[in-house]
This record gives structure tokens, sequence and C-alpha cells, in this order.
């Protein structure tokens, strides 16, 4: 591997950002609930109104389906504040609110928390794939393996499992056992079947009371669309051309999350749904800061807002990113590999 190091003064810019960051850290109680508040209830309005209007209109409950499914996005925001410990001061609090929101976004919460943080951990490290991450090979690893195993990837890779198939079974299928934890002792398991239970009794109660039909024709439009819509946050977040990957031994923290993660500037009314989660190489730089302080951080030190800056319409080509290039030291194509095979 050609890769150039990540020189001093790189390391020193990382520090320096830490150290101006940690004003933004303390979280506003007041704010806190009054974000939830701002996210719970239109998003039960808007479930609630779905199932009214099936029954009216199949097409109109649809369509609310749409935005219920952007709250449920945001919703899982505020689940990932809560693994952060940023959402209230008190951790105890943080970690049931979390729990309880994981039952809504089928999601087990400490069990999501713990590989979150090895995500948060190494994200950019080479060395360091396969866990809380999208698995990214790179192009000598690719050329590497066989023909099998190249379509496997090929396959996986391919924007109907990615952002399709994938999403129904991370959130439906793979969050109802601790994947990847399985020796990780009692924590992940309690988790995962207690979020299960969890999720079994307010279906049960919602079938009850509105009938098996309207409620799936309602829930799973909500919870397909939501799930599509936070891997492809998640993905965007990381796979775009002028990220930044590096080996165990060139590996920085600061910087790998500085120029690692974008900042994908969303139009407004979409940065408020997902909650300020694009602004993400500022999150994974002080994952501490709440995130509805984010924003201040951007109008705070404006040099932020450009760095590794990707806007909606540019979001789209990242797409076909899929292998790390070790000596242009970018994300190309499967098209680029052949090409400089």
């Amino acid at each position: 591997m050609t890769l150039a190091p990540v020189d001093a003064a790189a390391k020193t810019e990382g520090q320096s950002w830490t150290k101006a960051l940690a004003r933004y850290r303390q979280p506003r109680p007041l704010r806190s609930v009054l974000e939830i508040v701002a996210t719970v209830v239109p998003f039960v309005l808007l479930w609630a109104s779905a199932v009214l209007a099936i029954q009216q209109d199949l097409w109109w409950g649809i369509v609310l389906t749409i935005p219920a499914a952007g709250f449920l996005v945001r919703l899982f925001i505020l689940q990932h504040d809560c693994g952060h410990g940023t959402l209230f001061a008190n951790s105890r609090l943080n970690n049931w609110i979390g729990r309880l929101i994981g039952v809504f976004t089928l999601t087990p919460y400490d069990y999501w928390r713990r590989t979150h943080a090895v995500h948060h951990a190494s994200a950019g490290n080479l060395d360091r794939r396969g866990i809380g991450d999208i698995d990214t090979l790179t192009v000598r690893e690719y050329r590497d393996q066989s023909r099998w195993q190249r379509l496997r990837y090929r396959l996986y890779r391919h924007p109907l499992v990615m952002f399709g198939l994938g999403p129904v079974w991370l959130f439906v299928c793979q969050y109802r056992l601790p994947l990847g934890l399985m020796r990780a002792g009692v924590q992940p398991w309690a988790s995962t079947l207690a979020t299960n239970v969890g999720i079994i009794l307010p279906i049960a109660v919602m079938i009850w009371l509105v009938g098996l039909g309207p409620f799936l024709i309602v829930q799973i439009p909500i919870t397909l669309m939501a799930a599509s819509a936070g891997v492809w946050l998640f993905y965007v977040q990381h796979q775009f051309e002028e990220t930044h990957w590096s080996g165990d031994d060139e590996w920085n923290f600061q910087h790998a999350a500085l120029h690692g993660s974008s900042h994908y500037d969303l139009p407004r009314p979409l940065r408020w749904l997902t909650g300020n989660i694009g602004i993400h190489h500022v999150h994974h730089l002080a994952a501490k800061i709440p995130f509805y302080r984010l924003p201040e951080v951007l109008k705070d030190y404006p040099e932020l807002k450009n760095m590794s800056r990707i806007t909606l319409l540019e979001s789209l080509k990242c797409v076909k990113l899929v292998l790390w290039d070790e000596h242009t030291r970018r994300l190309i194509s499967f098209r680029e590999e052949r090409a400089t095979r």
C-alpha cells in the first residue's frame, strides 16, 4: 500500500478542534424535552391520521406514511443521541429513553450503542473494519478474491440491495439477534430480546385497536422508508469520494473524523427532520455535542462548513463508489477499477 502518513500538522489540527468544541457539549434539558415532543407528537398524529385516512381513501392514507417515516427517522436520531449520552446529562435517563425509543425504531438500544461505539472508535481505519459500518474492500482485496466472492460483494453493494433489501434485513431481521456480539456477554442478548418483547406488545395492542389490515398498510411502508432513509444517511456520511481511510499505524482519530466523515449539506427542512446528522464530521470529532447544538458549531466556525461538504445532488453520485483505491486515496467505482486493472 502506498499510503501517505497523517502528518503532525493534521494531528495538531484535530486536537485543536477537539478543544475548541468542548464548550458545546453541555445539553439543555428544556430543549431536549421540546425536541422529543416535537418528534413524538407529530409521529403519533401522522400514524393515527394514516390509519383513519385509509378507511376513506387508501392512497391518501399511504401518502401520510411518507412524513410519518421522516419523523421515525428523527426518532432514531433522538435514540442516537441517547446512545452518546448527549440528550440529557443523566446517563440513566438517556439509556431508558433510548431503550423506549428502540421499541419503535426496531433497534435494540444497548446492542446498537455498543456496535456504534466501535464504529466511532475505528471509522476510517482499514485494519479495524467490520462492526457498525458498511463493508468496504480495497482494490487489492477485491482483486485477490475469487469470482464468487467478487460477485457477492457486487451484489451487496448494488443499490437495490444496499438501500432496499439491506435496510429490511438490518432492522427487521438482523436486530432481532445480537449478530456480531453473540459471545460478548449477557447485555447484547438482554437488549435484543427485551426489545423484541417490547415490539410485540404495542403491535398486538395496535392490531387489536385498528385491525391487522390497516396496521400493516400503514406500518410496513413507514418502516421500509425510514429504514432505507437511515441507511442512506449513514452511507453518504462515510462513502463519499474524498473520504479518508488509512492503516492502523497511520490512523489518527481526529483527522479521520474531520476528513473521513462528510458534511451532508441538506436543505433546511431535511436538515431539521434528520436531526442535523449531516454535520457528521463535527459529530465524529465531538460526539458529545447534542444534535441541536451542531448548527451552533458551524455558525461560530464557518471554516467547517466547506470541509468534506457534499450537497443532496452530489450525494447521488456516491452510490457508484464501492472500492478504496490505496494509490489515489479515494473511493472509486467498479468501472474505474476495471479501467486501472
